[in-house]
């Protein structure tokens, strides 16, 4: 599993989270799954037992899969995996982070998961981590998946529809012609869209400063628009100009549990 770490996201020895740990986790109510071929593990999902908001919940801290892997459904059935333990142990969330710049992420926890986010946390992990996908801070979305609701099970179920989206939703931050963010701090609404590049690693590697724009930008838009009383919803992809641009959709005035 320290092997897995390195090769999945590049981590150095010191950011690599050690077994004596993962065991310790496990054996306190923490959960630890694998998959496997046959003897060889190619993919994990690992949460501890944490205490939200006064409530006893699971955070998700990793889930890796061997590339050789992806596009299989590996992390997927882990992450349902993990909820059939979760909710045979008596809770019914369970929380986790990602970098809502990561547009493949966004679709696999929003539109198959069916995850809410009320929470933007500006470099989470200090401003780098020795991992080669975090050169651009590490800003995440705290996210809440309600594991017996409604909207879980119909996502679970294969039932993941485009959302409706009002003719008034304006795209607080937008792709412009040049694939460059443009952001618009118009709130006024009762949803708003915040786009985003499909591939920010490519940019990362070709065009640092483009990435370091959008993240720049997108950590504006989500603070201003979560300070206001949005949370965000939903995740879809959208073509424009020829490729393909993740949308978030952040609504007003409602509660995780209004979703749920």
């Amino acid at each position: 599993m320290e092997d897995l770490q390195k090769e999945v996201w590049g981590l150095q020895d010191l950011d690599v989270t050690p077994l004596t740990h993962l065991v310790a986790a496990q054996a306190t109510g923490g959960q630890l799954i694998g998959a496997f071929d046959h003897e060889t593990l190619v993919g994990f999902v690992y949460g501890f037992v944490g205490i939200e908001q006064g409530q006893t919940t699971l955070h998700s801290q990793m889930l890796a899969v061997k590339p050789a892997y992806r596009n299989l459904d590996v992390g997927y059935r882990l992450k349902v995996a993990q909820r059939e333990r979760v909710l045979a142990q008596g809770l019914t969330r369970i929380t986790w982070t990602f970098d809502p710049l990561q547009s493949v992420n966004a679709y696999f926890n929003f539109g198959k998961l069916g995850v809410v986010s009320d929470s933007y946390r500006v470099n989470f992990y200090g401003e780098e981590t020795s991992s080669f996908l975090h050169r651009i801070g590490t800003d995440r979305l705290w996210l809440t998946w309600m594991l017996d609701s409604n909207r879980v099970r119909r996502r679970l179920q294969g039932r993941v529809n485009i959302p409706e989206v009002e003719a008034a939703s304006l795209p607080m931050v937008q792709v412009d012609a040049d694939g460059l963010p443009s952001l618009h701090r118009e709130l006024s609404g009762q949803s708003v869209l915040i786009q985003i590049p499909a591939d920010i690693d490519a940019l990362q590697r070709e065009h640092p400063r483009h990435a370091i724009e959008w993240r720049e930008t997108t950590r504006r838009a989500f603070t201003e628009a979560l300070a206001s009383g949005f949370l965000v919803a939903d995740f879809f992809r959208q073509p424009r100009n020829n490729q393909s641009v993740g949308v978030y959709l952040l609504t007003r005035n409602q509660r995780i549990e209004d979703l749920a």
